[in-house]
């Protein structure tokens, strides 16, 4: 994209929000019915929009250079993660840590959050080189892009399908040449079909249709409360949503930290003060380490860009 859509910034930032607060262990056991609704839609509103947002018009160098500086950070991540999950009693553990298991974290089943950008790389590479390569009307293009796709999760077992059917429609929104926001349109009615949906357990899966409604019906429900907020509030989910490879990158880190803060707080019954204040704490802290490698100069060696924390 040549420009920033403020709405899909905004939107992002929602997303990477909600999936630090329902990643804090506390948060996840406390509040387990709004954590499957949650599920249901955030890891999947943002494979929409990266779909919608992947660029392809590019040079196979360039793209393959974007592709290999997310996979440097993604890798030097999920690797940290495993070894933490070897050490510190977490409910992913891990019982010993080899160089083969390395290798098919990184490469085939990557552990916490780091699943997003292992299948945002898969997904972009059949992408680009379909759409690139392959000399097809746009809809037989489209069709073999989904085949690959359930190929890739099928047979290779790569990713869950589930998952790809997300970012292939962000792909179809693409490629229509329609303005995402005529596609998910701000309602305030959206509100209503939601609830009612969230009200069964059944229909708490991203890989049902259920699913995919409530994902539909949460974006414009977003759209709709972006109308309504305050500037300066706005300005704010902009700046979070412009950096969020960093937030999902670094947030294991401090949500860990945040149980320090647990016995402190436990005094407010609800937990609210505890996710608000871990929330915070993680995103600033995410934040501040970004700043701080670009200031070292680190950014560079890390994701290839002399900075990586974006002010605009």
């Amino acid at each position: 994209m040549k420009h920033r859509i403020r709405q899909l910034d905004y939107l992002k930032s929602i997303f990477i929000l909600l999936m630090v607060a329902f990643h804090l262990v506390y948060i996840g056991d406390k509040y387990p019915y709004a954590k499957q609704i949650v599920y249901t839609f955030h890891m999947s509103a943002f494979l929409i929009l990266s779909g919608y947002l992947t660029n392809i018009q590019t040079d196979a160098g360039n793209f393959l250079k974007k592709q290999l500086w997310i996979f440097i950070p993604y890798a030097c991540m999920e690797t940290g993660y495993v070894i933490m999950s070897h050490i510190l009693p977490v409910r992913e553990s891990v019982s010993e840590i080899t160089p083969t298991l390395l290798v098919y974290k990184i490469f085939v089943k990557p552990m916490g959050t780091y699943w997003y950008l292992h299948t945002l790389i898969i997904c972009c590479t059949i992408y680009y080189c379909i759409f690139r390569h392959i000399h097809a009307t746009t809809i037989s293009r489209i069709i073999l892009f989904g085949v690959c796709l359930f190929a890739t999760s099928y047979f290779g077992g790569l990713m869950a399908f589930a998952n790809t059917i997300y970012f292939l429609a962000g792909v179809i929104i693409r490629q229509s040449k329609l303005p995402f926001t005529h596609i998910f349109q701000a309602s305030f009615l959206a509100l209503v079909p939601i609830a009612m949906l969230c009200c069964f357990p059944d229909n708490l899966n991203r890989g049902t249709l259920a699913g995919i409604t409530i994902t539909y019906l949460a974006i414009s429900t977003l759209l709709y409360i972006h109308r309504y907020l305050p500037e300066f509030i706005r300005q704010y989910f902009y700046f979070i949503g412009r950096n969020t490879l960093v937030i999902l990158l670094f947030s294991p880190i401090f949500t860990i930290l945040c149980k320090t803060f647990l016995p402190f707080l436990l005094f407010e019954p609800t937990g609210m003060l505890f996710m608000f204040t871990s929330v915070f704490f993680t995103t600033m802290g995410c934040l501040a380490m970004a700043w701080s490698m670009d200031k070292l100069h680190l950014s560079r060696f890390f994701f290839g860009k002399d900075t990586i924390l974006s002010r605009q």
